[in-house]
């Protein structure tokens, strides 16, 4: 292509000096700036612009154009049937030095501008991807120039290493922002330490865990937020640091630290610590994590286990027991009683003899009440040892003695905000009974080898077969205790004060068993008879095990007593039903002759298999206790 008549020959060293003079001092958008405006003034155009290349969309955006002595902002445009379609499709030069706008029709920005020639060239990565191009344009025709090609060239290879670093830059910094967010969000804390373990940096988590504001603490030494003796390991552990090879400065830290809060409080920390160099400085990492939030975490699981446990004895009990049954009098009064204290948090004392049921009222007065949603703890004073019912009651620390391996709740804990039933009251020893009684004057207590004091909300309910009152008189209970735990006494009636109730009683415990077994069962009236004419000494426990030995061994659908009650003889149970009413004088004869048969019947053995107790459906203790007061005496051998 001839050059026009009008064009003066380009003064190559002149345009470079310019270029060059106007570019040095600048980087990033102001170089960019500085490049096209002074691109066109040298090459004589009055449009120059560079842009950066949109694969996806197929577009420029201009970093910077300067057209007829002006800035145009915010210029993007689709590469598509435009002179810059070839330059960046195909990277290579294109030059136009004439009749534009006839040669690139669809190119809807052109004929406006009044563009008559143009010369762009690409600007490409180091691995020849396109990343934009340089161009100019005149409203002039633009004559083939070799130096104005190659002038355009260098400066796009200028252009080009300027966007590079730009991308790199920006590369960087996005990195920086996403590893500042990685560290800022991390649930541990991150702690950055120079060579003399001051604060160079802290993550939010560090913050929050040591109670501290990051702006004050930085430049600071970190000495504060450990203890003596952690310190010393810290300084000891960044000395073996030191002398590992480089890809190998990091550790775990065995046992972890003892980290101090702002505030002085201390608390035990798993850490790991690392170290790097920077513009040849010596930084390091270390991070901590509080023990005692896993340490609540698995105490949460432990104490929900052993709750679990309990809420599923209360489910077997209560299919095992129902309802508390019966529609005698001394029944009605026990129900009356039941309801009036069941909604306060009043302390109940439950007495009575041995299976009586006194841990059905129990439950009864605790799923009246307004604890319902909160466990039932259930604690029997008398089959716990005496070196562990401390602990039973309270918990322990890990190793507060031998064979505590690990930290346990007691019962009083689990039951926090529930119900606690201390059965066989009057086993409880001495020593505890007053740790008992602070329980119930202060709500509070400490675990077994612990000093922290630990505060409880826990409704009591007691029972017991013994004379408390002459218990605390005779000094083997204590006193003040009784008095505390005597707020509301509640006695429940022996079996043989119910009479009535016998009856329903073992229909309830017969069609339960039997449909537990796929039996159908009758009571016949004979059955009935035999069972009014029982004392029952062992209560309404002994009326269960009784009808189920029945169930187990009936025949063509009908009870069978002759195995289950051999015994049954005798005079009628005290009730109306029975035709008189039995003086105390007349039951206590009955119960003592039924004693001595079946301590005969077992050969005067009281506890054991086929022993007296287990004959009469009673506990051992119970038998020996009754055996004394009735003055039960074993006959002397001829």
């Amino acid at each position: 292509m001839e050059q026009h008549a009008s064009q003066s020959p380009l003064d190559e060293d002149t345009a470079l000096r310019t270029i060059l003079e106007g570019t040095s001092t600048e980087t990033g958008e102001p170089f960019f700036a500085a490049l096209v405006k002074n691109l066109a003034k040298a090459l004589g155009t009055n449009g120059a612009w560079v842009t950066e290349f949109d694969q996806d969309c197929q577009s420029l955006r201009a970093l910077a154009f300067w057209r007829n002595g002006g800035w145009v902002e915010d210029y993007e445009y689709s590469i598509m049937g435009t002179p810059c379609e070839a330059v960046v499709g195909e990277a290579r030069l294109v030059h136009v030095a004439d009749k534009l706008v006839e040669l690139y029709p669809d190119d809807p920005d052109l004929k406006p501008q009044g563009a008559v020639s143009y010369m762009g060239v690409p600007l490409a990565d180091v691995d020849g991807t396109i990343l934009g191009h340089l161009a100019v344009l005149d409203n002039k025709p633009m004559p083939e120039e070799p130096r104005g090609q190659a002038i355009l060239q260098i400066f796009a290879a200028r252009a080009s290493a300027e966007l590079q670093r730009l991308r790199a830059e920006s590369e960087l910094l996005w990195r920086e922002e996403k590893l500042a967010r990685l560290v800022d969000s991390a649930m541990d804390a991150i702690i950055e330490l120079d060579h003399n373990l001051k604060v160079t940096r802290m993550n939010p988590a560090a913050e929050k865990v040591l109670g501290c504001d990051a702006n004050q603490t930085e430049g600071r030494s970190f000495s504060k937020y450990l203890t003596e003796g952690s310190h010393a390991k810290l300084t000891t552990l960044i000395g073996e640091l030191d002398a590992r090879p480089e890809k190998e400065r990091y550790l775990w830290i065995p046992g972890g630290l003892e980290a101090k809060r702002s505030d002085g409080t201390e608390f035990p920390a798993e850490a790991t610590l690392s170290r790097f160099e920077m513009g040849r400085r010596k930084y390091h990492t270390l991070i901590l994590r509080s023990v005692n939030e896993r340490l609540e975490a698995e105490q949460k699981i432990r104490s929900l286990t052993v709750e679990t446990e309990y809420l599923k004895e209360e489910v077997k009990a209560l299919q095992n027991f129902g309802d508390l049954i019966g529609e005698s009098e001394p029944m009605k009064q026990v129900l009356a009683d039941i309801q009036q204290v069941a909604e306060t948090d009043a302390t109940v004392l439950l007495l009575g003899e041995t299976g009586t049921g006194k841990e059905v009222v129990a439950r009864a007065i605790h799923t009246a009440s307004n604890r319902r949603n909160k466990p039932l703890i259930k604690v029997n004073c008398a089959a716990i040892p005496p070196t562990l019912i401390e602990s039973e009651f309270f918990g322990h620390e890990k190793g507060a003695f031998t064979g505590a391996t690990q930290k346990r709740e007691g019962r009083f804990a689990l039951a926090d905000g529930g119900t606690i039933f201390l059965d066989e009251i009057g086993e409880l020893p001495l020593e505890l009974q007053v740790k008992l009684l602070r329980v119930l004057q202060e709500g509070e207590f400490e675990p077994v080898g612990s000093s922290r004091t630990r505060k409880v909300d826990v409704r009591v309910l007691t029972a017991t077969n013994r004379d408390l009152e002459a218990a605390a008189k005779d000094g083997s209970f204590r006193e003040d205790l009784y008095y505390r735990l005597n707020v509301f006494p509640l006695h429940l009636p022996p079996l043989r004060e119910r009479g009535q109730d016998i009856a329903v009683l073992a229909s309830t415990f017969a069609e339960r068993c039997a449909r537990r077994m796929g039996r159908t069962i009758e009571i016949s009236e004979e059955c009935s008879r035999r069972l009014m004419t029982y004392s029952w000494p062992g209560n309404v426990r002994e009326l269960e095990n009784v009808i189920e030995r029945a169930v187990i061994t009936s025949r063509d659908r009908r009870l069978n007593l002759d195995r289950a009650l051999p015994e049954a003889k005798g005079e009628a149970i005290p009730d109306k039903i029975s035709g008189r009413i039995l003086s105390a004088r007349e039951l206590q004869d009955l119960e003592r002759e039924n004693m001595v048969r079946a301590l005969e019947e077992s050969g005067w053995r009281v506890s054991g298999a086929k022993g007296a107790a287990e004959l009469l459906g009673m506990n051992p203790s119970t038998l020996s206790s009754r055996m004394k007061a009735l003055e039960i005496k074993r006959p002397r051998q001829g």
